[in-house]
């Protein structure tokens, strides 16, 4: 068994690269990440969203980990059996195009090689990014159980789709049929509506004139798709259009073609667009497709798989879509019959994955029926089984479901899993079978496989529980589900999520996980879109980020830099600094172990410190704020507003126990009392040991190495114990605020009067009640004020006012700070002396300028009112500094 991979003593500075890695591996081997199973405990369980094998991880994936960790962290410091599964999907539109792309370099497309070669490929190219995909995984410090490690195709999530589908068709959930779909030309398959993304996009509207038989009359529609005219079945009208009600019933021909098509009525119609009339084309646009089913209109596909037209396209088969469109726009201007042409711009649908226009047209696909297995899915948000972080998105599940479409899943593709179909040519049976059929159980005849697969989502809706044995009633099944968190981008709660909710209350009849929380999409600090092909893409790339600043800095930044559902900016320099609290967190911790003298053992950390048995203030303060902090964060991390509890412990850290609670002890620590500085040490170890805990979730590396070099009590601090917070101590909390303040006070006096930090200068407090506390505190404050122990008076009352002194009001206190101890009267006199003449040179020249009337009404609004804005600040600055000369003499 390896040993723990630190040197002996702290290194001045904590080195994030030569410390994440080998600790990582050495939580790996110790088995740290796995679930230490209790019956008696509920687990906490969450799946990970697995990558698609086609690439590097990105930020996307970066704070999907950031997040579930830092769950997974948590609760595992809470004493619960966590497991943290792991996995890949295999992504089967995106994985086929990439390995075509890689043979279209070699000269070869996929039917070169042949179905089952294609697929070996495939399998290999998956092995070669899938051990990439779980190397960056190890890169971003995830504590996920590798050894349930699971593929989305390996052979037990393949039995568990394969049952899945049976079940469902075995149900009449799934059935094949011609419908309209959307469809990709370049990636050769149909789509859901899920996948085609809208974009905006300027184009033409075309005005067509139809003529009737006798040629007679005409009617004029306006399409943006000329080339579909030869799948038109009908021309429509709304049937409340007084223009067209004496041509409903009577037929037109299609220009070119020559087909006779009939004029119908239907109120789908919308009387606003182009003329108010418009082509029905059922096989090639979803509103027509409603229109030709209640009107019993024909479907007429006039394209092929490849969008190039087919026979129905008469004269232009074999031309691309577009070719086409371009052709028959011109051979209908010949004939007379192109009214005029339009600009306009409208969304058009592209495949997601390629981003090429797709189609809609009618095909045979297989589907899912939807609406009974939504009806479940949003009950159980509706009922409060399911909740969904940030609540808002609630709302859009619900609309979502409440108007979904049936689930168009065959794809016709090589890479996936192929649909569990069997036919007979020689009777015509339809065979759905849980294990491979021979023969026709019917005739006994030859059986060919449909040569569909199943869309990707399809396998990935059954991840939670697949992943944990289903079918099969294991013992993980059985402990580990339903899960507990499901955390994924909100782009995908339709793709995923909301399938997750439907198969898994179908198939194992219990919710698939009881929260799902939403993160945001990652933005550049302009706020725009992360992309390859920005140039600075590689500043985002968050492997080349943690090689600079460790995986520490920028799990803490994704997590401390958004909010559940929100996108987050992401400022490099934001990492930067949080690499720098990091690093202020060793310092603090090596000041701490370098002041526990010979037998640092004697201040191992009790499991809790009780402020009333400790007799400093300040021990009793940072105690008190320390157990706050506790509480805050456990109601936090309940609340899911994993970045607010992350800031309040870094506030604390740094605010709190580095900046004042540290600085105070050093008084005690140098001082001649031994007792009084051994408890000091006691409280230094104990709130250092519980915040290395509190902060280990957001950053696991540092807090662990800094806890292995502490007295501590077990082995690792990854599994350690959660601080158990304890007494408040509200009165010491309030003394020392106070004090605190009064600080801030003097600070700020020293900083307007330009004095030396390592000058020092003289104060007269009047304490009233709080005399015995600031007595206890005198050392403290006198090194945290720069006070002279010569020059400093602790009074609770006074009976006159110092002369010539800045005066300080604080609640709780009054203060005085003699100006001879702060400056040079003469100097000071001089000084601002010069800067009133230069300020009032300054305001004098802003005057004239504000009392122009032509600049006043001539320049821009936003340049009047700044320069309106900087002559208060010059008024205000003026007055200060005539106070502030007048208190001179």
């Amino acid at each position: 068994m390896q040993p723990m991979p630190l040197p002996q003593e702290m290194a001045k500075t904590y080195d994030a690269a030569a410390i994440e890695q080998p600790l990582y591996r050495w939580w790996m081997e110790r088995g740290y990440f796995k679930p230490r199973i209790d019956p008696a405990l509920k687990p906490f369980v969450i799946s990970m969203p697995p990558p698609n094998v086609t690439g590097v991880l990105h930020l996307g994936h970066a704070i999907t980990a950031a997040v579930e960790d830092a769950l997974i962290r948590y609760h595992r410091l809470h004493g619960r059996p966590t497991l943290w599964v792991p996995g890949s999907d295999h992504a089967g539109i995106a994985t086929q195009n990439v390995v075509e792309r890689e043979l279209a370099q070699e000269g070869l497309t996929r039917h070169d090689l042949g179905r089952e070669k294609f697929i070996e490929r495939v399998w290999e190219w998956k092995e070669i990014y899938h051990r990439r995909i779980t190397e960056q995984h190890y890169a971003l410090g995830v504590s996920c159980d590798w050894e349930r490690e699971r593929f989305t195709m390996d052979e037990g999530l393949s039995r568990a789709v394969r049952e899945a589908f049976v079940r469902l068709y075995e149900d009449g959930l799934i059935y094949r049929g011609a419908y309209l779909v959307n469809w990709c030309p370049r990636c050769g398959t149909a789509i859901s509506d899920l996948e085609v993304e809208h974009e905006d996009e300027d184009a033409h509207l075309w005005y067509v004139r139809y003529w009737t038989p006798d040629r007679t009359r005409s009617i004029t529609v306006a399409t943006t798709r000329p080339e579909t005219i030869m799948g038109d079945t009908a021309v429509a009208v709304h049937p409340e259009d007084e223009r067209y009600a004496d041509l409903v019933g009577l037929e037109v021909v299609l220009p070119v073609i020559g087909r006779v098509i009939p004029i119908v009525a239907d109120e789908a119609v919308e009387r606003a667009f182009g003329t108010g009339a418009v082509k029905i084309t059922p096989a090639h646009d979803p509103v027509d497709y409603e229109v030709g089913q209640r009107q019993g209109l024909p479907s007429i596909n006039a394209m092929n798989d490849d969008m190039t037209m087919n026979a129905a396209a008469g004269p232009y088969e074999g031309q691309d879509r577009f070719e086409c469109r371009a052709n028959l726009v011109r051979d209908i201007e010949a004939a007379g019959d192109l009214i005029k042409i339009e600009q306009l711009r409208h969304a058009v649908g592209h495949c997601q994955r390629c981003h090429t226009i797709a189609e809609p047209r009618i095909s045979t696909q297989w589907f899912v029926r939807t609406a009974p297995l939504a009806a479940e899915a949003l009950a159980a948000v509706n009922e409060g089984r399911i909740r969904i972080v940030p609540e808002r998105f609630e709302r859009v599940y619900a609309n979502w479901m409440e108007n979904i479409r049936d689930w168009c899943i065959s794809r016709q593709l090589w890479w996936g899993h192929r649909i569990p179909v069997w036919y007979c040519d020689a009777c015509g049976a339809e065979l759905c079978a849980r294990e491979d059929p021979t023969t026709c159980p019917k005739c006994g005849g030859a059986l060919r496989q449909d040569a569909d697969v199943l869309d990707t989502w399809f396998s990935s809706g059954l991840w939670p529980f697949s992943t944990l044995g289903w079918p099969d009633a294991t013992p993980d099944l059985a402990y580990f589900y339903p899960t507990s968190v499901l955390e994924t981008g909100y782009d995908i709660i339709f793709f995923w999520v909301a399938r997750m909710i439907m198969l898994g209350l179908r198939m194992t009849g219990e919710i698939p996980f009881d929260t799902v929380y939403l993160h945001g999409l990652i933005r550049n600090e302009e706020g725009k879109k992360i992309s390859k092909s920005m140039v600075d893409a590689d500043r985002y790339d968050p492997l080349l980020i943690i090689a600079e600043y460790g995986q520490d800095a920028l799990r803490y930044t994704l997590l401390t830099g958004s909010t559940p559902g929100n996108d987050m900016k992401l400022a490099i320099s934001r990492v930067e600094s949080n690499r720098n609290f990091g690093n202020k967190l060793w310092q603090a911790a090596r000041f701490v172990l370098g002041n526990l003298g010979q037998d640092p053992a004697a201040f191992t950390p009790p499991a809790t410190l009780d402020p009333a048995t400790l007799t400093n203030t300040a021990d009793r303060w940072i105690i008190s704020r320390f157990h706050a902090l506790i509480a805050e964060v456990d109601r936090l991390f309940a609340a899911y507003q994993l970045g607010e509890a992350g800031r309040q412990v870094y506030e604390f850290i740094w605010g709190e126990y580095c900046d004042w609670y540290i600085e105070m002890t050093k008084v005690r620590l140098r001082g001649e009392d031994a007792a009084e500085a051994d408890r000091a040490r006691q409280v230094l170890v104990y709130v250092l040991e519980g915040c290395l805990k509190l902060l280990h979730p957001y950053m696991p590396f540092v807090t662990e190495a800094i806890w292995q070099y502490l007295p501590h009590r077990g082995e690792a601090l990854i599994v350690a114990d959660w601080p158990q917070g304890g007494a408040r101590d509200e009165q010491a909390e309030t003394d020392l605020a106070a004090l605190m303040e009064l600080v801030r006070a003097i600070r700020n006096v020293r900083s307007e009067y330009e004095v030396e930090a390592a000058r020092r200068i003289g104060a007269v407090i009047v304490a009233g009640e709080r005399l015995p506390f600031m007595v206890e505190q005198r050392e403290a404050f006198l090194l945290l004020a720069r006070v002279d122990p010569e020059r400093l008076t602790l009074a609770a009352t006074l009976a006159t006012v110092p002369e010539q002194a800045v005066s300080l009001v604080v609640p709780g206190y009054e203060g005085y700070l003699p100006l001879a101890a702060l400056v040079e009267l003469a100097v000071e006199r001089e000084r601002i002396a010069k800067q009133l003449d230069e300020l009032a040179a300054e305001i004098a020249r802003s005057g004239k300028l504000l009392s122009n009337q032509g600049f006043v009404a001539k320049a821009p609004a936003a340049v009047v009112e700044r320069e309106q804005a900087k002559m208060v600040e010059l008024q205000e600055r003026h007055a200060r500094l005539l106070e502030r000369s007048q208190a001179l003499g």
